[in-house]
């Protein structure tokens, strides 16, 4: 933007899409004239509008957080019905639990915080990596409740004194890019691997059990022809729709229909807190946390907030990767998300949920993708978590694997893996991108991350140059206290091979 225009408002400088000779170039021009308002009514027409293409991480969004959300419900269930012999849990639980977060926050933090009131926050989403850990947490002895209050405190801690946005700053692009390279590559095999497990698990009268695994094969062909045509196209950010539908469709043409059952009524959830915390025989049947349950969350807590930083420089990458110049007003504010984050956890899990946030990549991944600023996007997916929410039967659909699987791969993973790969763009990234993806495979990426940036910023890895520029304070003081933390945390949960925890010890 000149300086001239600078004094211009949004609305004054917009134009109609019919004076740019390409839909991108109007696009483009709308990052580069938008000035949101931090903390301050954002309106329609006058801050930003709604396009068309805003429908695609919309829905994209919705697909992946309701698969997202269920699954930990799921895993929540699982683990604490195998902590405690009073509880037993199952799918109506965690389908309940999903639509109670899915209502209050959606509107709260997706329609009015990201929406109208500051919409440089990403939505507040679903902290993918730590889904795999749900069922450790509850043997544990943790509570949902308390995870959610000590989570948020850390949070807002480390976004008051701007600890996110630093620690984004310290993170070279060889190590980001093989974070994210990692990161897509695992997932994207972990989903094809629970694609070919629904597959073969097929069984009918007429069919033997086992018998029907090409439908798994056949789903995932098309899918790659058809993403392989979207980004041939330029139209990659119809990826998680258009392929979801597609999974969907060819899974029920080829016979495997018999395995979708539509169990969730219409209406709306039981939204009294006191229902779900407030006693041992109803909701999640724990009762308010007491003084063990907060010291049995505190290490995965912990563990949660560090694993933020690397989470949101990924998604704030795509934005930087896929947005013209200019636009530096638009992009994500990693301390605002942090905040947003912060608090929707403690809201979302005191009104009865239990999904563990973090950036929402189902929902920046695409709208970077499709060129399209947070929050036109937030407020129809947040309308369409209400919407479906209340509906309830959409959620059966969304996750049934030829849908789930196919939207997170295509929708996040691979994007993942494009991305870190782009990043890589000499020998010194490549090192330090290959250091990080090393130690990601030996332990897990959020110490590969940390070490990793540790040995970049003093120049043992990668670009030394880099290093000369950087301050003590930067180069070894933030990257050792974040490599301790992350490490004293997982060491406590007992993250390591043949190593039981520290908390087995009390």
């Amino acid at each position: 933007m000149t300086e001239a225009n600078q004094s211009k408002s949004y609305s004054d400088l917009h134009k109609p899409a019919s004076d740019f000779k390409t839909r991108s170039d109007y696009l483009d021009h709308e990052l580069q004239i938008m000035q949101p308002r931090r903390y301050r009514l954002n309106l329609p027409g006058r801050d930003f509008r709604f396009e068309w293409e805003d429908l695609v991480p919309a829905i994209a969004g919705t697909i992946g957080i309701i698969a997202m959300y269920s699954a930990v419900m799921m895993s929540w269930a699982d683990g604490l019905t195998a902590q405690w012999a009073h509880i037993t849990l199952g799918k109506s639980f965690a389908i309940e639990v999903a639509r109670v977060e899915m209502l209050i926050p959606a509107l709260l933090f997706c329609i009015m915080a990201s929406g109208f009131f500051n919409p440089r926050a990403n939505l507040a989403g679903n902290h993918g990596p730590m889904i795999p850990l749900i069922g450790a947490i509850a043997l544990a002895g943790a509570h949902p409740l308390a995870l959610a209050i000590l989570l948020g405190v850390f949070g807002l801690m480390l976004s008051y004194f701007k600890g996110g946005s630093k620690l984004v700053n310290l993170t070279s692009q060889g190590v980001a890019g093989g974070l994210l390279v990692f990161l897509g590559f695992t997932g994207a095999f972990s989903q094809i691997d629970q694609i070919q497990i629904w597959a073969k698990g097929l069984h009918s009268a007429e069919i033997a059990a086992g018998s029907m695994g090409y439908i798994g094969l056949v789903v995932l062909a098309i899918n790659i022809v058809l993403y392989a045509f979207l980004a041939k196209i330029n139209k990659r950010w119809l990826a998680i729709p258009a392929c979801a539908i597609t999974g969907l469709l060819v899974a029920l043409i080829l016979g495997a229909g018999f395995d979708l059952t539509f169990e969730t009524k219409m209406g709306l959830p039981n939204l009294n807190p006191v229902y779900w915390w407030g006693s041992t025989t109803e909701g999640w049947m724990l009762g308010l946390p007491n003084l063990q349950h907060f010291i049995a969350s505190l290490p995965f807590a912990i563990l949660a907030v560090a694993m933020w930083s690397p989470d949101f420089l990924g998604h704030r990458i795509f934005q930087e990767l896929n947005y013209p110049k200019n636009t530096e007003k638009v992009l994500m504010d990693v301390d605002d998300t942090m905040t947003m984050c912060s608090i929707r956890q403690v809201v979302g899990t005191a009104v009865g949920g239990g999904n563990i946030t973090s950036s929402w990549g189902t929902y920046m991944i695409p709208a970077a993708i499709a060129k399209r600023p947070i929050p036109g996007g937030a407020i129809l997916l947040g309308s369409l978590c209400i919407i479906i929410a209340i509906l309830g039967f959409p959620m059966d659909v969304a996750v049934w694997p030829p849908v789930m699987r196919i939207a997170l791969l295509v929708g996040v993973f691979l994007p993942l893996l494009e991305a870190g790969m782009q990043m890589i763009k000499s020998t010194k990234d490549s090192q330090s991108a290959g250091i990080c993806i090393f130690t990601a495979a030996v332990f897990n990426p959020v110490l590969a991350w940390a070490l990793a940036m540790l040995l970049d910023n003093n120049g043992l890895i990668g670009d030394t140059e880099r290093a000369k520029r950087l301050s003590k304070v930067d180069k070894l003081v933030i990257p050792s206290l974040v490599l301790l933390v992350c490490l004293g945390a997982m060491l406590a949960v007992g993250m390591f091979e043949s190593q039981y925890g520290l908390l087995a010890l009390f």
